[in-house]
């Protein structure tokens, strides 16, 4: 199946196109297990490395070897990195899929492909460019079992000189992707040299697309979002760490155990953490809980499938008010679902994950910088809070490669919340460990081992009064719910506040809103330019970063006539939090724009669905 869903607009060929410089998006089409995942890594540096920015997104199926695989390189001078539906230049090496591939494409569009495969044949409104991979390959690479491996280093070279890509950056990329492996760099960077060589010997370059130098990602960074996260739960001192494999997550921890073990090593050589993988879902957020309640600071890395397990859990978490942070790397589900497909689908359930009454604290990062400045928020508020908190991440952001700005080092002292030393229960005589004593609803709770007679309470999942004594009593029960209501009120002041991006002031009116969250993000910058630049529409924007909503999302509701809440799953799951929460009277104001096809989300989608709902 081909990824793109643009279909052919007549049959006009390449006659007359204009150079096209720093603007494209490149499809390798190969097959899972290959070893194509070096060489694209090794195209998309070393774009990158011309300074052009880039980004990149792999689609891969959910097993092991054999099935289709796309990755796409979207180079753009302007900066933007949301997924795009056109793709320029397709370099078409599976068979299966070649012909599929090969007919959503548009007019014009440059193909790349396997002599054999014949693909020139399929249509006449393409650019073709046909390369005996087999026959390159063997002089390069003796060994015949690792031919299939290098042979994916041979396009890169291939299209280094179609495209202008300096080989020296080539072979910089290169090095950099096999810095441990000397042999296997030279290997492949002959390869790669291979490539180029039949290119500029055998091979007109017709196709308008150009990558020339630039300056717009200096002193950046290439990294993706579980990298991201795990160094920032590093740097926020995590010390318990429990987790259950399962994609998109399991990377998370992976990278996390490597900095651990680089990092946080003692002087006695004694590991200063426990990272431990559980027997499910279940256990692990169970030691998560107990390590919380113990005064570590502790996490769990999970997608959909697991939340669903997690969720009693939650619930002892929310109503006992014991700290701990769950990354939600989210999928497309139900069930199984698309486990190798990005969504937004864990939103509404994950909000009040558990039986009865919960509300839980979300945060909601777009980028590798805040997957990395989120995780020490969510420490802190969980331990402020006394209570989970979910960072709401997804499989686009988490797997795939992005730009950014080196990360800043934190210097801010670590946010413990209301612990009760030894010395203030000397002070103190006793407390009560749910009681609201300074109005915010948060009461104050001592750790294991305090050596004071007053320091114990029961940790109950069950009915409890102000002193944490059981009971079944309804006001007790009433007023304890009702303080946790008024806690998740408080938390409204604490949570990270939404970014919001004005439009062009257009007569004192402020008609259009858009509200988004998440990696939809890249998608929406896109998109109101494009609706600014093609329809004169202008749109003001917000985008989430957490959930309770602070007083910022209410204004912003209040201040347009309609607005647009954007984001990656079916049922519209943001928008049902946002109604739940504004006025009765503002609920009108929403639309929804909403997608569920797995693939990012791209800017013209945006832009088709919103102006036509607007009547353009």
């Amino acid at each position: 199946m081909a990824t793109t869903d643009v279909t052919p607009r007549g049959a006009s060929g390449p006659a007359g196109q204009k150079r096209v410089v720093n603007d494209m998006t490149i499809q390798v089409a190969t097959v899972n297990g290959s070893g194509s995942q070096s060489s694209n890594s090794v195209l998309l540096r070393s774009i990158f490395q011309m300074g052009v920015p880039v980004s990149g997104k792999n689609m891969f199926p959910s097993n092991i070897a054999g099935l289709p695989t796309w990755f796409t390189i979207r180079a753009n001078k302007d900066g933007y990195i949301a997924r795009k539906k056109e793709i320029d230049f397709l370099v078409a090496m599976n068979a299966e899929t070649a012909q599929d591939d090969v007919k959503s494409l548009a007019p014009g569009a440059v193909v790349l492909y396997d002599e054999p495969l014949n693909l020139n044949q399929v249509r006449n409104d393409l650019i073709f460019y046909s390369v005996p991979f087999d026959k390159l390959v063997a002089p390069v690479c003796p060994e015949a079992k690792l031919r299939k491996l290098v042979k994916n280093m041979i396009y890169v070279g291939v299209v280094a000189k179609l495209l202008s890509i300096d080989m020296a950056e080539v072979e910089k990329a290169l090095r950099k992707q096999f810095a441990s492996k000397p042999k296997a760099a030279n290997l492949n960077f002959a390869a790669a040299k291979a490539g180029y060589d039949y290119a500029e010997t055998s091979l007109t370059k017709l196709g308008p697309y150009v990558i020339e130098r630039m300056d717009k990602t200096a002193g950046k960074i290439i990294i993706d979002g579980n990298s991201a996260a795990a160094l920032g739960c590093m740097f926020a001192g995590v010390t318990v760490v429990t987790w259950y494999p399962i994609t998109p997550s399991s990377s998370l921890v992976e990278t996390l155990i490597e900095y651990m073990k680089e990092y946080r090593i003692g002087p006695d050589g004694k590991a200063t953490f426990a990272i431990v993988q559980a027997e499910d879902e279940l256990a692990a957020i169970g030691m998560v809980l107990g390590a919380g309640w113990a005064g570590a600071r502790s996490m769990t890395s999970t997608a959909g499938p697991g939340i669903s397990l997690m969720s009693e859990f939650a619930g002892l978490s929310y109503y006992a008010e014991v700290p701990g942070v769950i990354w939600d790397i989210q999928r497309v589900g139900p069930s199984t679902g698309l486990p190798t497909r990005t969504s937004q689908g864990d939103i509404l359930s994950t909000a009040f994950l558990s039986h009865g009454d919960t509300k839980h604290i979300m945060l909601i990062p777009c980028s590798v910088a805040e997957c990395f400045d989120m995780a020490a928020d969510a420490f802190n508020l969980a331990e402020q809070f006394q209570t989970l908190v979910f960072v709401m991440s997804d499989l686009d952001l988490g797997m795939n490669n992005w730009m950014s700005d080196p990360f800043t080092y934190p210097t801010a002292p670590l946010q413990r919340g209301k612990i009760l030393s030894k010395e203030d229960l000397d002070r103190l005589g006793t407390f009560q460990r749910y009681k609201d004593v300074d109005g915010d609803a948060i009461g104050y709770r001592t750790l294991p081992g305090t050596e004071h007679p007053a320091a114990a309470y029961f940790a109950r999942g069950s009915g409890h009064n102000e002193k944490a004594q059981y009971s079944e009593r309804p006001d007790d029960f009433e007023r304890n719910m009702e303080r946790l209501n008024r806690k998740f009120e408080t938390a409204r002041s604490f949570v990270p506040r939404p970014v919001i991006m004005n439009g062009k002031s257009t007569a004192g009116k402020k008609n259009i809103g858009i509200i988004a969250y998440g990696t939809s993000h890249w998608g929406i910058i896109e998109a109101r330019d494009q609706m600014r630049n093609e329809y004169d529409l202008e749109t003001d924007y917000l985008r989430l970063k957490a959930y309770p909503f602070t007083r910022e999302v209410h204004e912003f509701i209040e201040n347009h006539d309609r607005v647009y809440v954007v984001e990656q799953n079916r049922d519209a799951q943001m928008l049902s939090l946002l109604k739940l929460d504004i006025k009765p009277e503002l609920v009108t104001r929403l639309r929804s724009i909403a997608h569920i096809h797995g693939l990012p989300l791209d800017a013209r989608s945006v832009t088709d669905e919103l102006t036509s709902m607007e009547g353009k």
